[in-house]
């Protein structure tokens, strides 16, 4: 099974109106780092898909989110956990393919992987365009209500709902 994970809001704590531009603003969500060692017993793979319009706005080189992502992954493995590989769309153009809710990155990844089944994969996010991604993919979806709260739920889009990926972790063991 593939989980797919969205990063700001979900493993990281989302800067409003900003962005997460350097490692010391990368703060890992409450639970995370207990989480994801939960995950990875549970998932034969865990894939990151997060965009990332501070690229395309010229405010973060791609090395700059390399070097955030390097920092991230190392934590995470010193805690036992891991992500497999780190996808990111760095396009302001919201009709971009690569961009959420469009499924380039999904689409890629089982270009990478082609052993990834969409209708036995998950998609963790934090606002409607992750499930929408998850959706039209055939996932299944759970929101994480860190940065948008009055979603409604039931909805649509989203089969499961937890505070955060930790409670969600536990819940599937």
């Amino acid at each position: 099974m593939t989980l797919f994970l969205d990063r700001d809001g979900v493993v990281n704590d989302e800067i409003r109106d900003g962005y997460v531009l350097r490692p010391d603003m990368f703060h890992f969500s409450e639970g995370v780092l207990a989480a994801m060692p939960l995950l990875a017993k549970h998932f034969d793979r865990i894939l990151m898909v997060t965009n990332q319009r501070c690229i395309g706005r010229g405010l973060l080189s791609p090395e700059g989110l390399q070097e955030i992502h390097t920092q991230m992954l190392q934590q995470i493995e010193q805690h036992g956990g891991r992500i497999d590989r780190i996808y990111f769309c760095p396009d302001l153009d919201n009709s971009s393919p690569c961009r959420k809710p469009a499924t380039g990155m999904g689409l890629q990844a089982k270009q990478d992987f082609p052993e990834i089944d969409f209708s036995s994969a998950v998609m963790v996010g934090n606002t409607l365009g992750d499930m929408q991604f998850g959706k039209t993919l055939g996932m299944q979806t759970v929101f994480i209500p860190s940065t948008s709260p009055e979603t409604p739920f039931p909805h649509p889009l989203i089969d499961q709902r937890y505070q955060n990926l930790l409670q969600f972790a536990q819940a599937i063991q």
